[in-house]
């Protein structure tokens, strides 16, 4: 078997926004949500159903899935690659504009149903050294959740080092095949849940058209590029800032009346690179 990296927008909308094979979402949203055991996801509406001619020409930066239970529950589930400015005023502005526009402006508060987001991170956000956090509104002092309905869940990769032997919980093991399917050949005998051997099999890409093949391998190379640009960015700021402060050194040390040799040993620059700056 090959399986594909999960995390790439195609594969990943594939296997957890397919109206066709819910049972891997399902199972997925189980293992994050804390649910008592009798309101478990059994049943869940795909709001913004995986469509690869709809994917085609979409950001690899920012992936999501929507979908709503039998009981109301939004559930808002996101792969996102890079960083970026303001993430958290974003999945905070997102998350609650799904709760906002499920009743009209003076609607009726009592048909306003709890919104959860799960975000699957490719970077980390806070120093909590766990790769899963949940996150709620709650009293500083008690504890309380008084103000109740919003939740964010994030599933931070770079933390999650566990080895096959070491998955204990369906969390661990749905992780553990969102950050290592590609590099598997089999599926982990330990899998025993349903909707994660459906994920696994969804995942092979022996189960693939042609045509998402070729999306997949697409939607790869474009992530790859959306990087690279991210990357090119960061280390031109980063020159740029470096020319600035040496030009700084430069001007406050003739001022001083410093030699370009006395220049040269401050700032590591030629006499040449000096003179020219």
């Amino acid at each position: 078997m090959k399986f594909v990296d999960v995390t790439n927008d195609i594969a990943f909308r594939k296997i957890f926004g397919n109206e066709n094979k819910k049972k891997s979402l399902i199972s997925f949203l189980n293992a994050v949500i804390s649910l008592p055991k009798n309101e478990l996801i059994v049943s869940v509406e795909i709001t913004n159903p995986y469509q690869l001619g709809k994917l085609s020409d979409g950001k690899s930066t920012i992936v999501d899935v929507k979908a709503k239970d039998k009981n109301g529950n939004v559930f808002i589930v996101e792969m996102q690659i890079a960083e970026f400015d303001f993430f958290h005023k974003r999945i905070l502005y997102y998350t609650s504009q799904s709760y906002v526009s499920q009743i009209n402006k003076g609607g009726n508060y009592k048909k306003l149903s709890p919104v959860y987001f799960i975000g699957i991170l490719e970077f980390e956000i806070g120093q909590n050294p766990n790769y899963f956090s949940k996150h709620k509104v709650l009293d500083v002092e008690t504890k309380e959740q008084v103000i109740q309905d919003v939740e964010f869940n994030f599933i931070e990769l770079p933390k999650f080092t566990k080895t096959i032997a070491e998955l204990k919980s369906n969390i661990d093991q749905w992780t553990y095949f969102i950050k290592n399917a590609e590099n598997l050949d089999v599926i982990p005998e330990n899998v025993h849940d349903e909707g994660l051997k459906e994920a696994y099999t969804e995942a092979n890409q022996q189960n693939w058209t042609k045509q998402e093949l070729e999306e997949y391998t697409r939607a790869s190379i474009k992530e790859q590029d959306e990087i690279g640009r991210l990357d090119f960015a960061v280390k031109k700021a980063v020159k740029n800032a470096e020319v600035k402060r040496d030009l700084e050194i430069i001007i406050k040390g003739k001022k001083m009346g410093l030699s370009n040799s006395d220049l040269s040993k401050l700032t590591g620059l030629s006499e040449e690179e000096i003179e020219k700056l």
